[in-house]
């Protein structure tokens, strides 16, 4: 007789029935340790995915924060040249006035000798 029989006839079916029970209940406990298992598995897969995209999200953010840098410095530059191009503009209208105010002043100085002489006649 081997060791397992000679413990099962030797044990009573109480104690044999106390031992299934108890193995029974050792094998729930492991198959819910081991869905548990699972699922904080899977809960890490998630994290881990969770966390490639924040380091994604938080690339792209970096990326966008360069262009936004770029472009301000590109603004900048774009309004600098229109200030030194406008101040340019300025500068000439004020010159091509004062060449109209002088033209306009002559002109009218000349047709006031005109009158004051009688106009000539031709």
């Amino acid at each position: 007789m081997s060791e397992p029989e000679t413990k099962a006839s030797a044990a009573s079916a109480a104690e044999l029935l106390g031992d299934w029970r108890a193995a029974d209940r050792d094998l729930a406990a492991a198959q819910e340790t081991a869905g548990v298992a699972a699922v904080a598995a899977e809960a890490a897969d998630v994290a881990k995915i969770a966390a490639t995209e924040t380091g994604e999200a938080a690339r792209l953010t970096v990326d966008a924060a360069q262009l936004a840098e770029t472009s301000a410095r590109r603004t900048t530059e774009a309004a600098d040249i229109t200030a030194k191009a406008a101040r340019r503009d300025k500068v000439e209208a004020e010159d091509a006035l004062e060449e109209s105010n002088a033209a306009e002043e002559a002109a009218g100085a000349r047709f006031r000798e005109a009158r004051d002489k009688g106009f000539p006649k031709s």
